[in-house]
């Protein structure tokens, strides 16, 4: 049942969108510039969450619908360049998705026994893109199980056979499941992995009467400038309203109040004066550029990795320009100690990687290949779109499957090539296409071991040939 301070907050909200009254705007245009920056970064990735939520379970005319919320949707696939929903996709793991309404009961997740030597993994996230668990190999096994997510304000019994409960900050969540593909022919297993994936709500599963509805949620339709501008603060305030403040944030929202942002509360850009939304602008403008410098001297420089990037509010520390970057980079990655990712942007050299220009080797030495519990891979990806790179060999990954059919070095290493044009046929088995044009490529190792985290394991470089 919905407790009595929720039915206060959707009371408030209720009274707020229909007064049309805006949170006070209280800071100097000095002091609101500083505040915007901070909430820009702040609020970025909550908003950026935004938009998947509603294409994925609220617009159900639009292309990318799943599902509605609490019921579950498979893709599985094999992934080409034409797939282009989202950047940088991962052609490793197919994918399931729940969005998770915890307003007046848990959810509970079931899932089958599996292979033992298939990887699997439910990311469970919230409002504010922190990975707050993980169920799967490394966390669960593989012998499947009943798991109860539970939003901030549940205070019910834990059921016998539910294995575990965990709780979600937000009382809106998201399951993301990734199914290790193992090649084309084992798409069949992996769709009949997928059909043993279940969500029903606490009630259903415990065979008891429904609590009552949760009240019908108003979503703001987004705007393709939404995440650009002051109007984020707008997405940014309606989103707040589903997330139970932090002890560790009250301050902070406590200043970002002086600008208007307070969940619940209508932010409309159009009743600030020029002044005001001239501070905002500016805040945002400094947001970005010192995301801009973070991103060249740390990211790119793989100073500051992906795996910094991604995890629970205690391993983020409220770190809000790596939570931003996090979402930039690529929006719910995973925790470090379940998928470590690796990017080559610039070569050896410093420069950025661009096929028309040079062709690359990346060499890891014998018995120096990615350490994993799991399995590794190398995807390309076309620097403008961040989209897989189409190709006549229709290669868009090398990973650590493929080793048999790999020619090693003479030393016992192995050498990848990391080019535009295609290689003699002797060397083709280690060859990775690359576009006539700028380029990444993302090292991912799932289940890595502890010295890829520890920086023991180093990424070997990407090297021009001269």
């Amino acid at each position: 049942m919905i407790g009595k301070p929720t039915r206060l907050l959707l009371a408030s909200l209720s009274i707020l969108m229909s007064t049309g009254a805006l949170a006070d705007f209280t800071a100097s245009p000095a002091e609101a510039r500083a505040i915007a920056k901070e909430a820009y970064l702040y609020g970025y990735p909550v908003v950026a969450m935004y938009k998947t939520l509603y294409t994925q379970a609220v617009d159900k005319g639009g292309a990318n619908f799943k599902a509605p919320f609490n019921r579950i949707a498979n893709s599985a696939q094999v992934l080409t360049p034409k797939d282009s929903a989202v950047s940088s996709p991962n052609v490793d793991t197919p994918y399931s998705f729940v969005w998770m309404d915890l307003r007046k009961e848990p959810q509970v997740l079931t899932l089958p026994k599996i292979d033992d030597n298939r990887y699997y993994s439910v990311q469970l996230i919230d409002l504010y893109t922190q990975n707050f668990a993980y169920l799967g190999t490394r966390s669960t096994g593989n012998n499947g199980g009943h798991y109860m997510v539970a939003g901030p304000g549940w205070k019910g019994q834990q059921p016998v056979d539910i294995d575990r409960v965990l709780y979600s900050e937000s009382n809106i969540a998201y399951a993301l499941y990734r199914t290790q593909l193992f090649d084309e022919k084992d798409l069949g297993k992996v769709k009949q992995i997928q059909g043993g994936y279940k969500v029903q709500p606490l009630s259903s599963y415990v065979k008891q009467p429904a609590p009552a509805a949760a009240p019908r949620i108003e979503w703001p339709k987004p705007m393709a400038t939404m995440t650009e501008g002051p109007q984020l603060f707008r997405y940014l305030n309606f989103m707040l309203a589903f997330a139970a403040p932090q002890d560790s944030e009250k301050d902070l929202l406590a200043r970002f109040a002086k600008i208007g942002i307070a969940a619940g509360a209508p932010f409309k850009v159009n009743q600030l004066s020029a002044e005001q939304r001239k501070a905002l602008e500016d805040g945002i403008s400094d947001a970005r550029a010192e995301f801009a410098a973070f991103k060249k001297d740390k990211l790119d420089t793989n100073q500051v990795t992906r795996a910094d990037l991604y995890g629970s509010r205690d391993r983020l520390k409220n770190n809000y320009l790596y939570r931003y970057a996090g979402a930039d980079q690529g929006l719910f990655g995973s925790s470090s100690d379940e998928i470590a990712h690796l990017k080559y942007v610039l070569d050896s050299d410093g420069k950025p990687a661009n096929g028309a220009r040079h062709s690359y080797t990346v060499h890891f030495a014998k018995d120096q290949l990615p350490p994993t519990d799991a399995f590794w891979s190398l995807t390309m990806y076309d620097a403008k779109t961040k989209q897989l790179v189409p190709n006549h060999k229709k290669r868009y990954v090398i990973n650590s499957r493929m080793l048999a059919d790999l020619k090693p070095d003479a030393d016992g290493g192995l050498t990848l090539a990391l080019q535009h044009h295609e290689p003699p046929k002797a060397e083709q088995s280690n060859w990775l296409p690359a576009p006539t044009g700028p380029f990444y490529a993302v090292l991912r190792i799932y289940l890595p071991k502890p010295e890829v985290g520890s920086g023991q394991w180093k990424l070997p470089p990407l090297t021009p040939l001269k």
